[in-house]
């Protein structure tokens, strides 16, 4: 069983009951309505990276579906967090790739991306033998990944939110979705 294609989606959902903000969270993300199962963060080789219109389109309600699920959650007003997938991209298709999840507090979107995208280009990178130094900011790190010709692409999808003003929980998800 190894998946052949994969999309990336995100959401957000806010109430007065932890569990229901992360349903809601799950439903703004259109990934509700599945058996989610959690698996580590592997990029299959060979899987293709749809749109989130097209994966929606391989699932029916209910399925299993495997996913690599960065979540985070806050019942403090006015609180920032995010959670973030990052995805690394090797140039050989028949090599696999990987997928990082962060989730962290006081960050933007872009800060979170960023370091969840390092994380998986990182991990990536130590497999296929870059050499890099590990404590270089991460664009002059991505800048090594690319000109190597090793590491295709990177990306992320992230997902921030401020903690509601009168304190309902409010959950942030970001997720790679896998299709059999």
């Amino acid at each position: 069983m190894v998946p052949k294609k994969m999309f990336l989606t995100k959401g957000i959902g806010v109430h007065k009951e932890k569990l229901t903000s992360f349903e809601l969270a799950l439903r703004s993300a259109s990934i509700a309505q599945h058996n989610l199962v959690s698996v580590s963060s592997i990029l299959p080789p060979d899987c293709k990276i749809i749109s989130r219109k097209k994966g929606l389109e391989n699932l029916e309600p209910g399925m299993l579906t495997f996913v690599v699920l960065a979540k985070n959650q806050t019942n403090e007003p006015n609180r920032l967090m995010a959670a973030s997938i990052g995805v690394a991209v090797p140039a050989d298709g028949r090599s696999y790739g990987y997928l990082s999840e962060h989730h962290s507090f006081g960050e933007t979107d872009e800060v979170a991306g960023d370091y969840a995208e390092d994380l998986a280009a990182t991990m990536l990178a130590s497999t296929l033998g870059v050499d890099f130094d590990p404590n270089e900011a991460w664009d002059a790190r991505k800048k090594v990944f690319k000109m190597s010709e090793k590491i295709v692409r990177t990306s992320n999808i992230t997902q921030s939110a401020i903690g509601d003003k009168a304190g309902r929980w409010t959950t942030v998800v970001a997720a790679a979705v896998f299709i059999l």
